[in-house]
């Protein structure tokens, strides 16, 4: 049965085909720990290696655990397919790698998580594919940047750490013009926002973070929106138009429509090119892990949201704190797009600028009690992290100051705990980050 449900409380848990385990009943999906899969006839693995059927031949590049993972991760974002990958990393780099040859370029948003920066900037350039910058605050900036090597363009819905919302609606009228998808990284904002609804042609997830939600597992996703014409504009797609050698010289943008009847090139071309070649795959365990999550999310975004809103009430009348990043407290522009892009909620991530600077943004962080001191965002527990020193240290001065990160800046990711409890820790924290750093102050 596959729910024709809009709810993503009911999505999360029923989106896709799987119902039961039909060899054992088993409601809960089955972790197939396997590698490989016996094929009915030398003509049925034939055809399953010359795509004339889709189905089952190796793990690195397809699993029935992750495919259900697959079928509800696309359900709940409102697209036509999915493929999931070992981390949000290895998904932003296919989601590029899938468009992109040497001597071709994207335009990616200057509002942008560090370690995807610093991928775009070192490993896709050392790849001969050029990363250009664009400032979302006037969207028209992604136009004045493009030229016929541009592939895509590339944003984060509530990017980390400036929580500035992307005008994705405008950005995606601009690309669509011009025959160019705008992929959407939408890991911040599961649930409570939808980009393929506002034009977005791709969605990307680092699965790690809310949708797994406990901090146990790692995995990325890609979903296919299924919107857009891969084959409208051959010179600005050439990837979906030209012959594949690897594969008899086949031309997505035409053969997976013939072959499916759907509109999932995208999709196909990631899994049965760049999985296969790559081999970044998501093991069957994790994607099990994922899913354990995954039926909670909507319901765990409330919680986050709710939480993160009280939190930053607080925390705008607390005299250490100079600065409270949140969706709704840029300018009215921005927080204008907060209200037209997320509903339910304006998400979980909170970022702060201490009075003191470097030396109190460190005190905080060793002075929290509840809080968790990790790399990460998105589990149930609420954590805590100084960008400068370390998810950001890797960038120049410049180019922190660029996404927003200051010597004194701090990222909450709040968690599900009672909301009373994590606000006695930060106050704390805070009260104490200022001693013993009188330096920093003065």
């Amino acid at each position: 049965m596959t729910t024709t449900s809009k709810h993503p409380e009911t999505i999360s848990l029923h989106g896709g085909t799987y119902r039961r385990d039909e060899s054992t009943t088993s409601v809960a999906v089955p972790i197939y720990q396997t590698t490989s899969y016996q094929f009915n006839s030398a003509e049925h693995a034939e055809n399953l290696f010359g795509l004339k059927e889709f189905g089952n031949i190796y793990t690195r590049i397809g699993n029935p655990t992750t495919n259900v993972l697959e079928e509800r991760v696309a359900a709940l974002e409102g697209g036509v397919a999915a493929v999931c990958v070992s981390s949000g990393q290895a998904a932003s780099a296919f989601v590029v790698q899938n468009l992109c040859s040497t001597g071709d370029n994207i335009v990616a948003s200057t509002d942008l998580y560090g370690g995807t920066v610093n991928l775009f900037n070192n490993t896709l350039k050392s790849m001969g594919i050029e990363v250009r910058y664009a400032d979302p605050k006037d969207p028209e900036n992604f136009a004045k940047a493009t030229d016929k090597k541009t592939r895509l363009y590339y944003a984060e819905t509530l990017p980390n750490p400036s929580l500035r919302v992307f005008p994705i609606k405008e950005v995606s009228d601009i690309g669509r013009k011009l025959g160019i998808p705008l992929v959407m990284d939408n890991t911040a904002c599961p649930v409570i926002c939808k980009p393929l609804e506002h034009g977005a042609a791709i969605v990307m997830h680092s699965l790690t973070k809310f949708i797994a939600g406990h901090g146990t597992v790692v995995g990325g996703s890609i979903v296919d929106g299924g919107n857009f014409d891969w084959t409208a504009d051959p010179k600005r797609q050439p990837l979906f138009n030209e012959p594949d050698d690897s594969y008899g010289g086949a031309v997505w943008g035409k053969v997976v429509p013939e072959l499916t009847g759907a509109n999932v090139a995208f999709a196909v071309r990631a899994r049965v090119v760049l999985l296969r070649d790559l081999g970044a795959a998501l093991s069957p365990d994790n994607a099990f892990g994922v899913i354990q999550g995954l039926e909670t999310v909507a319901l765990r975004m409330k919680q986050h949201c709710s939480n993160a809103e009280k939190v930053v009430e607080f925390l705008k009348n607390h005299e250490e704190v100079t600065k409270v990043i949140y969706p709704t407290e840029h300018d009215k522009n921005i927080a204008d797009r907060a209200e037209k892009y997320l509903k339910g909620g304006k998400g979980a991530l909170v970022g702060i600028e201490l009075k003191g600077g470097l030396e109190a943004g460190k005190k905080f962080i060793d002075s929290l009690k509840l809080l968790y001191h990790v790399a990460n965002i998105g589990d149930a527990r609420s954590l805590a992290i100084h960008p400068a020193s370390t998810t950001h240290s890797q960038l120049t001065p410049e180019e922190q100051l660029k996404a927003g990160v200051t010597p004194g800046y701090v990222r909450l990711s709040i968690g599900i705990e009672h909301v009373d409890d994590i606000i006695e820790d930060i106050e704390q924290a805070l009260n104490k980050s200022t001693k013993g750093s009188l330096k920093a102050v003065s």
